[in-house]
C-alpha cells in the first residue's frame, strides 16, 4: 500500500464548496489586499488564540521579523532561539540586524531547554524565541520566569502550533507577541503563503501593521522604513473557512498520533513525548528517532510509506551561518538532525494507511 507523507485533498474536499464560494466573493468585491476578509480573519484568529490583536502578514518569517523590528531589536542585540529549529527563526533575527544565539533543546521534547536558555543569556540579550516545534508547546512557565528575571522579551514562534495548548492556554498568547505561519502544509494553512502576528499590546500591533505596509498608516504618509508584507484577501477568506474546522482537524491528528504511540513497538525507534502535564500538542509533525535513520527511511520507502526529515542540516551547519558558528558545538541539534524521521500525519488518513505505517515501522530491523 502507498501512503503519502501528506496530502491536503481530504481537508479541501470537505470544504470545497465554501472555498469556491469564498473565491467568487473576493472576486466580486474587487478588493484584494487588507479588506473585509483580512479584517474578519484577524478578529477571529485573535479570539481563537486568546489574544486581543492579530495582524495578517505575508508569511511566518515576516511575522517574526516584524515583531523584532516593532520592538526595536537590531544591531548589537542578541536573541536566543533553539539550535534545532527551522532556519526561518534565525533568519528573522538576522534580517532585523541582531545576532541569533543558539541554545540546545531537550532531547525528549525537541523544544528549548530552559536551563540552556539561562546559560545563553548575556548583557546583550534582548529577547528569546521559544519554538513550539512540531506542534508541541515549549515549556513556557520557566521560560517566561527566566525572561522576566532578565528583562527579556518572549516572542513565540508558533508557526507549527495552531491550537496547541500549554496549561490550558493556547500558544500565541504567552509572550509579548507570536509569529504564525499559514504555509499550506501547516495545521491551519492557506492555499499559498501567509502569516500572522498575535499580541495583547495595542501599540505593538499597530507598529507591526504600519511596518508591514511600507511603514505607512495613511496612504502616501510613511512614518517608518517599512516593508511590504500583507496577507491578501483571497488567502484570508480561505483561512476563515478552515479556522472553523481547525479544532476538528487537530483532534483527528491527535487520534492518529495516539494510534502511532500505542501501536509502534519497535525498540529501534524512539517515539515522541506523549501529551500530559499540561501539554497538548497538535501534532503538526510526528517525528521519531532512530540510530539508523537512513536505513529506516529506505525501509519505509520500499514499503510505500512516505517520510520526511525535519531538519537534516542544523542551523550552525548551514552554509549561510557556518562562519558565524564556526568552532561552536551543538551536539543535541546534530544528534536530532541525524536521527529524526517524520512519519505520515495528515487529516483524512484512512485506518488501513495508519496501520500500514505501524506495521512497516515495527518490521524494521537494525543491522
Amino acid at each position: 500500500m502507498e501512503v503519502a507523507f501528506s496530502t491536503f485533498r481530504p481537508m479541501h474536499e470537505e470544504v470545497r464548496e465554501e472555498l469556491e464560494e469564498a473565491m467568487r466573493r473576493v472576486m466580486e468585491e474587487s478588493w484584494y489586499i487588507r479588506g473585509k476578509e483580512c479584517t474578519e480573519l484577524e478578529r477571529e484568529f485573535a479570539r481563537y488564540c486568546g489574544c486581543r490583536f492579530a495582524v495578517g502578514v505575508g508569511n511566518g518569517l515576516d511575522a517574526l521579523y516584524l515583531i523584532l523590528r516593532a520592538l526595536g531589536i537590531g544591531e548589537g542585540d542578541e536573541v536566543i532561539l533553539p539550535s534545532n529549529t527551522f532556519i526561518a527563526t534565525a533568519l528573522a533575527v538576522s534580517y532585523a540586524g541582531a545576532t541569533p544565539v543558539l541554545a540546545e533543546p531537550d532531547r525528549k521534547t525537541y523544544n528549548l531547554n530552559p536551563e540552556n536558555l539561562g546559560r545563553a543569556i548575556t548583557g546583550r540579550t534582548r529577547a528569546v524565541i521559544p519554538v513550539h516545534l512540531y506542534g508541541r508547546p515549549a515549556d513556557m512557565e520557566p521560560i517566561l520566569e527566566i525572561a522576566e528575571n532578565h528583562g527579556l522579551f518572549v516572542i513565540e514562534d508558533a508557526a507549527q502550533a495552531h491550537g496547541a495548548r500549554y496549561r490550558g492556554r493556547k500558544t500565541g498568547s504567552f509572550g509579548i507577541a507570536a509569529g504564525f505561519s499559514f504555509y499550506p502544509g501547516k495545521n491551519l494553512g492557506a492555499l499559498g503563503d501567509g502569516g500572522c502576528v498575535t499580541t495583547n499590546d495595542p501599540d505593538l500591533a499597530e507598529k507591526v501593521r504600519v511596518l508591514s505596509n511600507y511603514g505607512s498608516a495613511v496612504r502616501y504618509h510613511h512614518l517608518l522604513l517599512g516593508t511590504n508584507s500583507r496577507l491578501d484577501e483571497l488567502q484570508a477568506a480561505f483561512l476563515r473557512i478552515k479556522l472553523k474546522k481547525l479544532d476538528q482537524w487537530n483532534q483527528e491528528r491527535k487520534r492518529i498520533a495516539s494510534l502511532y504511540l500505542d501501536g509502534i513497538k519497535n525498540p529501534a525507534v524512539i517515539l515522541p513525548t506523549r501529551d500530559g502535564d499540561g501539554y497538548e500538542s497538535v501534532w503538526h509533525i510526528f517525528a521519531v528517532r532512530c540510530r539508523q535513520r537512513d536505513a529506516l527511511e529506505n525501509w519505509l520507502r520500499v514499503h510505500g510509506i512516505g517520510t520526511a526529515k525535519h531538519y537534516p542540516i542544523p542551523i550552525h551547519r548551514q552554509e549561510a551561518y557556518r562562519e558565524q558558528y564556526r568552532g561552536m558545538a551543538f551536539p543535541i541539534a546534530e544528534e536530532l538532525a541525524k536521527t529524526q524521521l517524520s512519519l505520515p500525519m495528515f487529516y483524512g488518513m484512512r485506518e488501513e494507511e495508519i496501520q500500514a505505517v505501524i506495521r512497516a515501522v515495527n518490521t524494521f530491523a537494525e543491522r
